[in-house]
């Protein structure tokens, strides 16, 4: 049966009508719409060589210092006198002596000041990470975290188990060069951890002890004050060589008018004193690694003891002069 003529009519129109619709998308996309932005030009691809010169080792500079400081270059090195800002690359060491302070910068990334009688080593350098080695005294680390770089630094302690690392924060570590360590931090975080793996982390405010064999201890507080306690002797003293023990809280730093003296795991010191003739003023210095310092003083006397009395004439042989008077005369007695 043949289709209706009016429907005949209306099939032209409507294949017609599709046919403009579907052309309509076509027609924006070609005439209409606006031409897309050029990609901006891509950065070049960085090289190998441009990434090693990213890592390449860079440099510590001895910045700042006042007194006598040392510097040598590698172990087998002659130490020689510091300059200001002098490099200071892998196995260079540096010491500062008594009543003298340094401070070394790698860039803008770490800050170390050493205090009197600190020697350090350095060990690694790079933008990512500085290794240096405590190998006695006291140093003060500051590390500034940066966004486009993180930089961590290791603090080593010589002849002890123990290491510290941040990224960003400052600590400062003791190393009395026969084992212990203390480690107190006053800004960030501190990772302390020794060679078994064992660490804990030591917060803004607290510290950290490490002992000969032992892992490092759980952190609390740094104390406000110092304990020191004396033992002096009394009284006029009458040998010219003397012994004065001594006690502080484990990790803390003593001195003697100015000159470090080693204190054993359990804070423990002996001083040995050589005394002049008349009073000798003695002055002790405990410092923790919060800045924390207590001072102790005591005058010892030398008083020689008196010289010994002369021994008595020993007996003597009686002569007759008179004898030998006549004998020189060639007369007989």
């Amino acid at each position: 049966m043949a289709a209706p003529p009016s429907r005949r009519r209306q099939a032209p129109f409507l294949i017609g009508l599709v046919l403009i619709l579907a052309a309509l998308p076509v027609g924006w996309f070609v005439f209409l719409r606006e031409p897309p932005a050029p990609l901006p030009p891509q950065a070049p691809q960085r090289t190998a060589v441009a990434q090693a010169e990213a890592k390449k080792a860079v440099e510590l500079v001895l910045s700042s210092f006042d007194g006598t400081v040392d510097v040598k270059h590698g172990e087998a090195g002659a130490w020689e006198p510091a300059r200001k800002d002098m490099p200071l690359r892998p196995t260079d060491v540096v010491r500062t002596g008594r009543g003298s302070w340094a401070v070394v910068l790698n860039g803008e990334a770490v800050e170390l000041r050493l205090e009197a009688e600190t020697e350090i080593s350095v060990e690694e350098l790079s933008n990512e990470l500085s290794r240096v080695m405590l190998s006695s005294g006291l140093a003060t680390a500051t590390v500034r975290g940066r966004s486009n770089v993180r930089h961590t630094f290791i603090l080593k302690a010589k002849g002890a188990n123990a290491e510290a690392s941040t990224a960003q924060g400052t600590f400062t570590m003791s190393n009395n060069g026969n084992g212990t360590v203390s480690v107190g931090t006053r800004e960030g975080d501190v990772k302390l951890a020794d060679k078994e793996g064992r660490y804990v982390i030591v917060r803004a405010g607290q510290r950290s002890i490490v002992r000969p064999g032992m892992e490092p201890s759980k952190p609390e507080p740094i104390p406000s004050t110092v304990f020191v306690k004396m033992e002096w002797p009394t009284g006029k003293q009458r040998n010219r060589e003397v012994a004065v023990v001594g006690r502080t809280d484990p990790g803390n730093r003593v001195t003697v008018d100015g000159v470090n003296v080693p204190t054993d795991a359990d804070g423990g010191f002996t001083l040995s004193l050589s005394l002049k003739n008349g009073p000798n003023p003695v002055q002790v210095t405990a410092v923790n690694v919060g800045g924390a310092r207590q001072t102790e003083q005591q005058e010892l006397t030398f008083e020689a003891p008196p010289p010994p009395p002369p021994p008595p004439p020993k007996p003597g042989i009686k002569v007759d002069t008179k004898v030998f008077q006549e004998s020189a005369d060639g007369t007989s007695p």
